[in-house]
């Protein structure tokens, strides 16, 4: 396949997996391997940067007012214990992943190990689905949703998938627990990002990879915030597709 029209649609997959609770990294790992593609790392980063900025651009007002009332100290106002909750949940994946960085770039191409991750976030994802509302977000259950996002340092479990569905299980409605996950995404992917190349510029030859990304992530965050997730028995489509790609994975591995 033409190379061009092997990224572009990459940075389609890209755009529309990391907001949709099926593993933004396991569809890439499957992708990739079906197209016989490996991009370059500034690649990598141009596709992230770009889903960064679409939760930047649809829950601009938010972020904005919770900077605000952080830096003017009203820290038991919404916004501001909101901005608190979004960094106690960051602490738990920054740093497994800073110190084990290695050793999840070494299963990150794994076929087997993205196969697990799908059968794990099918699993998860229907336990998610049959909780029940009526719980708050704090500091404590912030933090055990931070812990969960560490799993999707794995390829196949999806982050956004483990941290709605846990938010879920803690009695947060719908709309709480999606805005909570994606805010919470903002310091973690704008760090693994500094944390792969530093400071560095992106080349401008791939700003079309951003845009791509950005454009495809925008209309998919509006439509699991707005649509898809309306009710969180819609889960289960998202962890039968999940499980279902996992026996596919499977029985490839198997046969080939």
């Amino acid at each position: 396949m033409n190379e061009l029209l092997a990224s572009v649609i990459i940075a389609i997959v890209q755009g529309l997996t990391e907001w949709l609770p099926v593993s933004s990294s396991g569809h890439l790992v499957v992708v990739e391997k079906l197209l016989n593609y490996q991009g370059s790392l500034m690649f990598d980063v141009a596709l992230h940067f770009g889903t960064l900025m679409a939760v930047f651009v649809y829950f601009g007002s938010d972020i904005v007012d919770i900077i605000r009332d952080l830096l003017m100290g009203r820290f038991r106002s919404e916004n501001g214990k909101l901005g608190i909750y979004v960094v106690i949940a960051t602490i738990p994946a920054a740093i497994v992943g800073f110190f084990l960085k290695d050793i999840f770039e070494q299963v990150f191409n794994s076929l087997l190990i993205t196969a697990f991750g799908f059968a794990i976030t099918g699993v998860f994802l229907f336990i998610a689905g049959t909780s029940r509302k009526g719980g708050s977000l704090k500091a404590g259950n912030s933090f055990m949703i931070g812990v969960a996002q560490i799993f999707s340092l794995f390829p196949g479990i999806s982050r956004s998938g483990a941290t709605i569905g846990s938010g879920y299980l803690f009695g947060l409605d719908e709309k709480k627990a999606i805005k909570f996950s994606f805010l919470m995404s903002i310091p973690i992917i704008l760090g693994a990002n500094i944390l792969t190349i530093g400071w560095q510029t992106l080349p401008s030859e791939l700003i079309w990879a951003t845009l791509v990304s950005f454009l495809v992530g925008l209309g998919a965050i509006h439509l699991l915030y707005g649509k898809l997730i309306a009710s969180r028995k819609n889960l289960k489509w998202f962890a039968s597709y999940a499980l279902v790609l996992a026996v596919v994975i499977f029985g490839w591995l198997l046969l080939f």
